[in-house]
């Protein structure tokens, strides 16, 4: 698991992919695995890691199938392809950063219920929020997120200027922050405010968990690979690693089959049928997104 890396990741990513995706559905996506299951995961600490990573268990939310069919299901409801790619591209991208602990992710469930990790830092769930936070800013995982803030700061940092915000963010997905500012009475220099908002809760976030750990519950600082080494491993892998490595072959095959097989027989028609989100003309003024929205033709 990752504590501030997903915030930061959300201002890489829209950056980069070459197609308009919706800035809140990215987040979205980063946010679902954990939020619809930490709250549980700290109140099962007999068994956490499997709980939280394995079947039976939660895992399937750190599966790349769930990140699909909820995008699909985006995509039928809302008719948006800004928003079924957005919670596509951020679920997938969580699932990708959690391969990263020592639990790993079921990224092929259900076809594969073995995990994929590269084990570089603990998943220390069953230390309790408290502890897996400290556990995470001892080892690599404080290292991870402060590599990400530093990706963000170097190839990402027009993502926070206002400018990019006006013409980027807003008409990649202007009904959802029209909305936002009516709902929430927010200006237009607020609704910046709210945008940038998340890069600055990640990093008040990891400073805030490094200093906890370091001068409050004092744990050793171990940034070593796999660790920090006092907190207990959590492996859920079992068998050979032959086998293990088969059933990972299997099951990313017979995803990537269940991918081409949904696109042919249904996806696709739900795609064509969806309009992509139409943009705004770039004004000076965010709220210029509400009242323009009034003559947007939404016809796929």
């Amino acid at each position: 698991m990752s504590w501030a890396a997903h915030e930061f990741e959300n201002y890489f990513i829209q950056k980069h992919v070459k197609f308009k995706a919706s800035f809140l559905a990215i987040c979205l996506g980063t946010y679902l695995p954990d939020v619809t299951t930490k709250h549980f995961v700290y109140e099962h600490h007999a068994d956490a890691a499997h709980f939280h990573r394995g079947w039976p268990g939660v895992g399937f939310t750190h599966s790349l199938i769930f990140g699909l069919v909820l995008a699909i299901l985006i995509l039928a409801v809302t008719k948006s392809r800004a928003w079924a790619l957005g919670l596509l591209i951020g679920q997938w991208a969580h699932v990708a950063t959690d391969i990263s602990d020592t639990a790993g992710v079921m990224a092929f469930f259900p076809f594969s219920t073995n995990n994929i990790t590269i084990g570089m830092w603990k998943h220390a769930a069953a230390e309790g929020r408290g502890g897996d936070g400290a556990a995470y800013y001892s080892g690599l995982g404080g290292i991870w997120d402060l590599f990400w803030l530093i990706v963000v700061l170097i190839f990402a940092r027009e993502t926070l200027k206002s400018d990019y915000f006006q013409t980027v963010i807003i008409t990649s997905d202007p009904r959802v922050w029209a909305f936002l500012q009516r709902r929430l009475w927010l200006t237009d220099n607020g609704l910046l405010v709210f945008y940038r908002g998340l890069f600055f809760y990640g990093v008040g976030r990891m400073v805030a968990w490094f200093i906890y750990a370091r001068f409050q519950v004092k744990v050793p600082w171990q940034p070593v690979w796999g660790g920090p080494v006092y907190v207990p491993g959590n492996y859920l892998n079992h068998g050979s690693t032959f086998t293990v490595v088969w059933h990972l072959v299997a099951g990313g095959a017979a995803f990537v089959a269940f991918v081409w097989l949904s696109w042919v027989t249904f996806v696709r028609r739900l795609w064509r049928r969806a309009y992509v989100q139409p943009g705004l003309v770039a004004t000076a003024q965010v709220g210029a997104a509400d009242r323009a929205l009034d003559g947007v033709d939404q016809t796929p």
